[in-house]
């Protein structure tokens, strides 16, 4: 492989990094890992933006937050969104002032979702709280204070895994409300590892093979499981936003599972970030550069929507 572009924010991150002598997160006990995912987003996250409506609730047992930028809304679509994490990190502070900018940005009610975690709550426990959230959600419940009139879902990593998987779930057996698009930010697919983005980007670009080989069996990789593996799944037509990074391991399934939503008759809109890492929706205070991603994500999103 040739040398890849890296953008000077990216290089002089993955630098800083490497002379740091951390070690890795695979290389910690569970909580500890958990615990300096944390500190380190914390660091690397732009601060909060405030808004008229942050309030937790629940769907049963599952905690959720309702993010809004108007303090009443009458209708329209609500942005359903799944922390990444690699099904083990994540909650509902970790993607907090991500939220909060969608919901500002694009002017929709925002729901996150603080599914059950691997290695307490292997597969198919994510799976299970996310269409369990997203049917529930369809059903207009009043807690929302408005009835949606569909779910965009959204997520990053592990999250847009769940993205796509609400899509592919409800496009099989609908709910009372349809899912209007996905809008998957460099997704997990769970198709293994034998692609040209493990090999040319699986050491020394943020995602390592060793850490995501780490999340598989905390998380139980069940083989030959359409609700892991997504290239298995029933590809629906709802339409598609997949934002891929040109350094991401994970790049490739995502470009190949773009090119199998076109097939089925999706519209897809797929946008990638050059010279860019994975985990970025999660550094804008740390790479400059990613806030720029991020709008054009947004951006291409709400045109989407629009079409």
């Amino acid at each position: 492989m040739t040398k890849p572009y890296v953008r000077s924010d990216v290089a002089a991150f993955l630098a800083a990094g490497q002379a740091s002598g951390a070690l890795a997160i695979n290389e910690l006990p569970v909580a500890e890992a958990r615990a300096a995912i944390r500190a380190m987003g914390q660091a690397m996250d732009l601060p909060p933006e405030p808004l008229a409506v942050v309030r937790d609730m629940a769907c049963g047992s599952i905690p959720l937050r309702l993010y809004d930028a108007r303090a009443a809304r009458e209708t329209g679509p609500l942005i359903l969104f799944f922390h990444g994490g690699g099904f083990v990190f994540g909650d509902l502070d970790s993607h907090d002032s991500f939220c909060r900018f969608v919901a500002q940005r694009c002017d929709l009610p925002v729901l996150a979702v603080d599914y059950r975690l691997a290695p307490e709550h292997p597969f198919p426990a994510f799976a299970q709280d996310a269409e369990e959230v997203a049917r529930w959600v369809a059903a207009g419940p009043d807690v929302l204070g408005h009835a949606p009139t569909g779910i965009v879902t959204c997520g990053d990593s592990a999250g847009g895994h769940m993205a796509i998987l609400v899509a592919q779930r409800l496009g099989a057996r609908p709910a009372q409300r349809p899912v209007l698009a996905q809008w998957a930010i460099y997704p997990f697919l769970g198709a293994g590892d034998d692609w040209p983005s493990f090999r040319d980007f699986g050491e020394g670009y943020m995602l390592t093979r060793a850490a995501m080989d780490w999340f598989d069996a905390l998380c139980g990789k069940p083989e030959g499981e359409a609700r892991y593996n997504l290239l298995l799944g029933p590809v629906p037509p709802t339409p598609l936003l997949i934002q891929t990074a040109a350094l991401d391991p994970l790049r490739d399934p995502a470009r190949h599972y773009a090119d199998m939503a076109r097939a089925a008759g999706a519209r897809v809109v797929q946008i990638e970030a050059e010279g860019m890492i994975h985990g970025y929706v999660n550094m804008r205070a740390a790479l400059s550069s990613a806030q720029q991603d991020v709008e054009s994500l947004l951006a291409a999103g709400m045109a989407l929507l629009a079409d």
